[in-house]
């Protein structure tokens, strides 16, 4: 038992509050699963009262706060290793209020994603931001990285759809930002400046969404094609035919580690690249663009959902990439190119990869219709744990020079965290950079809130 512990406990005797080793554990860590957990201990506010009173007694005593929602992200922005307070907003996931005539929805931070959609839809709306992760993420995580998902084509990132925030500041203050305001040129938003923050500037714990009218009926292609420039060239025809909601692409590795958990094989044969594209109903034009594409050659097999049980089989074949490998712990990259140099940025990081690590499996899926590409890695049997960490993060070192050479960024959507910050400067010049730390010294000058995340602490 800790010091920090026995303190807490006197201090505030009401707080949900432990340090059982296996909490510890499982509240110390996020997806990534690359450094051994060792908070000092876990609580769990109840109330925004309560998280003030948390962040003043850490800055009584100079301890620092990891803020933990669903843990799923994959740059260890959630990761509590130095024996941090880990703040779980898991008791603060209430539906607060919905405003019919501003169709806003007020949460706090620790709702799930998935039971906020589902409060969206009994109100005839929807909260549109979707994740494969959808079940387990929270819309506090959701806002500390700027979430995106598989609709960004359509909606964009989480950033479009918060309309205020509300936060506990470092010095324990309770701060409202922008209140629901459409229009609101009164100085910095500082709203937006929280957006993507990871914690690092301040304590999530409310927030008003934005809600839309529902997705029309759909429809759902999955295509089959010879090479990555036939992926690009589908994603411009269709986009420019069809009304998208989503496009999606995967590897035949991808498929392959799919179909042995599980997944049943859409196709006869074996391609290089697939598609799972959504896109609102047109039978009729999705046909024609289908058969154009299989007489240009930049389809080679496909099928159109006939019902509902097709659109659920198809997803399943991209959505359920990430479940299938993650057995195997493998090292993961989160990027973004942009679209028109997706194709050169691919050809030279698969030459990259066949050159330096032919003994590599690397599996690629991701969001064409947004940029974002997502780089999975598996283990050879004759590498061990160590050495296989120590070659990921070399190919790393060169893959974020790539990233720089094509103008992308080392994170889209899951975060810089502890992973990717020797990487920042691949992504932000050293004035931006410059500026960030800026600010992070002056809402958080001691330094107390998720140190050690985005830069050095």
């Amino acid at each position: 038992m800790s010091k920090i512990f026995d303190l807490i406990r006197q201090a505030l005797p009401e707080l949900a509050v432990t340090d059982d080793a296996s909490a510890l554990v499982a509240y110390g860590k996020d997806w990534t699963h690359h450094w051994t957990p060792a908070p000092c201990l876990v609580a769990w506010p109840r109330s925004i009262e309560e998280v003030q009173e948390i962040v003043r007694f850490a800055a009584k005593h100079d301890v620092a706060i990891v803020p933990s929602g669903g843990r799923t992200g994959l740059s260890g922005g959630a990761v509590a290793k130095d024996g941090e307070i880990v703040l779980s907003l898991d008791k603060l996931n209430r539906i607060l209020s919905f405003n019919d005539v501003d169709q806003t929805m007020t949460v706090e931070a620790g709702a799930v994603l998935q039971v906020v959609q589902e409060a969206a839809a009994q109100h005839g709306l929807q909260y549109p931001v979707d994740l494969g992760a959808r079940g387990s993420c929270t819309i506090g995580g959701n806002i500390a990285t700027n979430a995106g998902g598989i609709r960004v084509l359509k909606y964009g990132n989480t950033r479009e759809w918060i309309a205020g925030i509300t936060i506990v500041n470092a010095q324990g203050e309770v701060v409202e930002l922008n209140k629901g305001l459409i229009k609101n040129s009164s100085g910095y938003d500082l709203r937006h400046l929280m957006i993507g923050s990871e914690g690092t500037l301040g304590i999530i714990v409310q927030a008003e969404l934005k809600l839309t009218k529902p997705l029309p009926e759909s429809q759902v292609m999955l295509l089959a094609l010879p090479d990555f420039a036939s992926v690009v060239q589908a994603f411009t025809s269709l986009r420019a035919g069809l009304s998208l909601q989503a496009f999606e692409f995967f590897t035949d590795v991808a498929l392959k580690r799919v179909i042995e958990h599980g997944a049943s094989n859409p196709f006869d044969d074996t391609y290089p690249y697939y598609v799972v594209t959504e896109f609102d109903a047109d039978e009729e034009g999705a046909l024609k663009l289908f058969e154009s594409g299989l007489e240009q050659g930049w389809i080679v097999d496909g099928a159109l959902s006939a019902s509902n049980e097709h659109k659920v089989k198809f997803w399943h074949l991209r959505e359920s990439i990430t479940e299938s490998i993650a057995p195997l712990k493998p090292y993961k990259n989160d990027i973004s190119i942009r679209i028109s140099r997706l194709r050169d940025f691919l050809s030279d990081a698969e030459v990259l990869f066949a050159r330096n690590y032919p003994d590599f499996e690397v599996i690629w899926f991701g969001h064409i219709g947004d940029g974002n590409l997502h780089i999975s890695i598996t283990k050879p049997t004759a590498l061990s744990a160590e050495e296989f960490a120590t070659h990921c993060a070399a190919a790393t070192n060169e893959l974020a020079a790539l990233i720089t050479t094509h103008g992308g960024s080392i994170s889209a959507e899951h975060g810089i965290g502890l992973l990717k910050r020797d990487y920042l400067s691949s992504t932000r010049s050293d004035e931006e950079i410059a500026m960030m730390q800026a600010v992070k010294a002056a809402l958080d000058p001691a330094g107390l809130l998720n140190p050690g995340k985005i830069f050095a602490a």
